[in-house]
């Protein structure tokens, strides 16, 4: 690794963990209903939309109330998201003329938007229309994410409340996590966006006249639309996504270092500062620091990993492309790659957008050697739990600190305890659920992709790669990611209907186990602290938590990485 390189990320690492820290105090108010000043100026319009909703601010719900809502509410955004697509051709602000977009399309784009997972198996550009831009799938990225960070507030509200019998409210959860938190970080990171060249526009296509035209073509359609306000409530929400097929390798989405820098600091960010929140909202702002320095740990482990592969690929490095003698030095593996981004920036993007559940590229997954593939598919099958998803990554992360503590307390012979809360047999059901449920989707879906006809139809390199690039797309579908390896051919109804169903059951098989074990906790009496009590907020635990997460993600899906990027590996070493 480059001085530079190691430079770049440090800058990276350091001013996204200094931002954290005031958005999760800033945060910790917003849901604990203290003064935080966007409520005096925002606060009628939050009363307004309760009075509009029917919705009591006041009224508590237990768990069962709570994931009944949560589900009604997503169920209404498929829905909706669906039924648009299906009708953008008869709607207005479509002035590319886009017909209804098919079934099971439309079905897969409808569960991925409303699961906060934002695969897309369509070129944007070419597929929808400004008002199914903006009414449907941008809508959706601020509520899908909305609803991961409610979940995880309900979740920390079971751990700080004692002889509770309530959870919260989660439309009160759902409003301010948008009105408060989503809205006025878009906003500021749209107009930077905007002011560095990203279009925002109801204009239709522009025609620019080719620099070298040829007797057939003089011309070239450039597709434009509300592109800023997308983009910046995809990385933001960890939606990931695009409004343009290339993603944020596209100019238009990611146009200069500065909207480089800031999408990357966005993806992040929220989910890094939820740690703080939770910190604060427990009463020990020393758990949140402890969470967030294992989620870093294995971020800056993995990140190295991506970085050091795509920077010495063996295959190049044998040729000497990157050092040969008067020739332009490559530095490694630029295929699939922006020059302008470099390895450095697209190793970061690529780990960063993998650990986020956030799915947006700025370069091709597909051409990463198989060790820097390896490292974006390993952190999707950790459970999203690195960062994660907003809200989604860190109750990922909590479940795996439950079995963390589990896993002591069976060591020493004493009942687990987290936070004051005694862990027993009813949350390490529903924590075990949580962990099981996506590696299934993943494994299951994968081996039905490889022996289908179906599924093989979509691959597009046979062989050892084409098994990554389905195992990919599952595990991507499975834990709400949304990136893909780009060589597998998504866009049939075999994929469409297969990913659709992991996208859902991804989502809410987690989602709802979670709010029962809030649902339990918050009805614990806090224990108080004894000798025999194992410290959750010092380095020893920290190293614990790391050494749960990384052993469960190795035992479940070492075997099917050892028959796709890791043997492509040895393959490329044995070729030279």
């Amino acid at each position: 690794m480059t001085a530079n390189a190691i430079l770049q990320l440090a800058v990276y690492l350091v001013v996204l963990l200094a931002l954290a820290w005031p958005l999760g105090l800033y945060m910790a108010r917003v849901y604990e209903h203290r003064p935080f000043g966007l409520d005096r100026a925002l606060g009628w319009l939050e009363g307004l939309i309760y009075r509009l909703g029917g919705i009591r601010p006041d009224g508590e719900m237990g768990w069962k109330s709570y994931a009944g809502a949560m589900l009604l509410f997503n169920l209404a955004g498929l829905l909706a998201v669906y039924l648009l697509q299906r009708l953008q051709g008869v709607l207005p602000l479509n002035p590319q003329g886009f017909g209804a977009v098919s079934p099971d399309s439309s079905f897969n784009t409808a569960v991925s938007f409303a699961t906060n997972t934002n695969w897309q198996a369509y070129g944007g550009e070419s597929t929808m229309s400004y008002l199914t831009q903006m009414l449907a799938l941008t809508a959706q990225n601020f509520l899908s994410a909305a609803t991961g960070m409610a979940v995880l507030v309900a979740l920390i509200r079971g751990f700080a409340r004692r002889s509770a019998q309530t959870i919260g409210n989660f439309w009160v959860d759902t409003t301010r996590s948008v009105l408060y938190v989503l809205l006025p970080l878009s906003l500021v990171v749209a107009l930077i966006l905007v002011s560095q060249g990203v279009p925002q526009t109801f204009e239709a296509s522009v025609k620019a006249n080719l620099v070298q035209a040829t007797p057939k073509l003089t011309q070239q359609v450039i597709a434009v639309g509300p592109v800023a306000s997308q983009i910046a409530i995809k990385q933001l929400g960890t939606n990931g996504g695009g409004y343009f097929n290339a993603n944020s390798a596209h100019p238009f989405e990611n146009s200069t270092p500065v909207t480089n820098v800031v999408e990357i600091l966005s993806i992040l960010l929220v989910a890094a500062a939820f740690c703080h929140t939770f910190g604060v909202m427990v009463g020990d702002p020393r758990q949140g620091w402890a969470v967030l320095a294992a989620m870093t740990l294995i971020f800056v482990g993995l990140l190295a990993v991506c970085v050091v592969s795509e920077q010495n690929g063996p295959t190049l490095m044998k040729q000497g492309a990157d050092h040969a003698a008067g020739a332009l030095a490559s530095d490694g593996n630029m295929e699939g790659k922006e020059v302008r981004f470099g390895i450095t920036n697209s190793a970061l993007w690529a780990t960063a957008t993998a650990a986020a559940s956030n799915g947006s590229v700025n370069a091709m997954h597909d051409s990463f050697t198989p060790i820097g593939g390896l490292v974006p598919l390993w952190l999707m099958q950790l459970g999203e739990v690195v960062f994660g998803g907003v809200g989604s990554g860190l109750y990922g992360m909590l479940v795996f600190a439950i079995i963390a503590v589990f896993v002591a307390g069976l060591m020493v012979g004493r009942t687990p305890e987290y936070l004051g809360k005694k862990i027993e047999a009813y949350e390490m059901k529903m924590a075990a659920l949580v962990i099981l449920i996506t590696p299934a989707l993943v494994l299951i879906g994968t081996a039905i992709g490889v022996v289908t006809a179906a599924g093989r139809a979509g691959i597009a390199n046979p062989g050892i790669h084409g098994f990554s690039e389905v195992l990919y797309a599952f595990s991507s579908a499975s834990n709400n990611n949304g990136s893909a390896f780009a060589g597998l051919s998504a866009n049939t109804p075999f994929y469409n209907t297969a990913l659709g169903f992991a996208m859902l059951f991804g989502r809410y098989w987690l989602a709802v186990p979670v709010l029962a074990i809030a649902g339990a906790l918050a009805r614990k009496k806090i224990v108080p602290a004894g000798a025999g009590t194992l410290p959750t907020h010092t380095p020893l635990f920290v190293g614990l938590l790391v050494g749960v997460v990384i052993l469960v993600g190795a035992l479940t899906f070492v075997p099917a990485l050892a028959l796709g990027p890791v043997v492509e590996h040895l393959t490329l070493i044995a070729a030279e």
